[in-house]
């Protein structure tokens, strides 16, 4: 898949080897570095790590491969208290 930015993706170890196992992160894209040299089939990103509730931890940018990418549909509904006041 090509990302874009504002895509969702689940990035595991089919990305790369260091997101294998319980290193693995939900990634929301906010750029796409194909004018980056790198090798073919492969990609920088930048993007915001979500953790379970879908709230944004931390920014990162990931050396990923393109085959190994898996889109999500939608992230889950925030649970616990709501953020937004009356």
């Amino acid at each position: 898949m090509r990302p874009k930015p504002g895509d969702l993706l689940r990035v595991d170890g089919c990305a790369s080897v260091q997101f294998g196992g319980e290193r693995a992160l939900t990634l929301r894209v906010v750029a796409v570095h194909l004018d980056r040299p790198t090798f073919d089939g492969w990609v920088w990103l930048t993007g915001y790590v979500l953790d379970a509730a879908g709230l944004a931890t931390t920014k990162r940018e990931l050396f990923v491969q393109f085959a190994g990418l898996h889109p999500l549909r939608h992230v889950l509904a925030p649970t616990g208290q709501s953020t937004r006041r009356r």
